[in-house]
């Protein structure tokens, strides 16, 4: 089970420099929405099975996999946009920047005190490597869509490092986790939506030339 998690994890990383690399928005929601089933799956291999856990893994798979995705390619269908043409910093440098990241997340994670049976396993390396996915993905492109995906990856980051942190995943937290992060997705559907119809763009670095009259 372990191995089978561990190759899971890797293609976890894997989707995460294909995000960086594509200017294709439908391209990235599929990607998130693989890694979004990914996640949901491997709850399965590291605790024992239980009627609550096969509840928890519906929901993540059916959140993140399915509903979420399919939010943003509407978004995406509606405000007529398939590129993320003019990144604040380029494609090559990008991914660069997250091949780095990714190869640091292995250092940081060797220095940390991890439980034994925790040391062998790549969930802490791909939860920080997804994590810095998502920071850049947030902070390097200027369409309000290609951000809202980041944001999602950040939260798969964090969400493979709390699989750690517990044996058990009590369904209240995971609900209001999931929860909150489906009213995010609609704030910035209103968002986008609003961007796209006043100013038919979702260049967000044009909200920068907004001024008071």
């Amino acid at each position: 089970m372990n191995l089978f998690a561990d190759q899971l994890l890797v293609l976890v990383m894997l989707i995460n420099l294909v995000m960086l690399g594509t200017s294709r928005l439908i391209f990235s929601i599929r990607a998130v929405a693989v890694q979004g089933v990914i996640l949901g799956i491997l709850p399965g291999l590291i605790h024992p099975f239980s009627t609550h856990l096969a509840t928890i893994t519906a929901v993540i798979i059916l959140a993140k996999g399915v509903a979420i995705p399919y939010l943003i390619n509407e978004a995406v269908r509606k405000a007529h946009i398939r590129r993320e043409v003019e990144p604040f910093i380029g494609y090559v440098p990008t991914l660069l920047l997250g091949a780095v990241f990714t190869a640091l997340s292995f250092v940081f994670a060797e220095q940390l005190p991890l439980a034994p049976e925790h040391k062998d396993l790549l969930f802490v390396p791909a939860s920080i490597a997804t994590l810095l996915t998502g920071f850049l993905l947030l902070t390097t492109r200027r369409k309000a869509i290609s951000q809202v995906i980041g944001y999602l990856v950040m939260e798969n980051g964090i969400f493979l490092f709390g699989l750690l942190l517990s044996e058990a995943m009590p369904f209240m937290v995971e609900a209001g986790a999931l929860l909150d992060l489906l009213v995010g997705i609609f704030v910035m559907g209103i968002v986008i939506n609003q961007i796209s119809r006043e100013f038919s763009s979702i260049d967000t670095s044009r909200l920068s030339a907004l001024k008071e009259e």
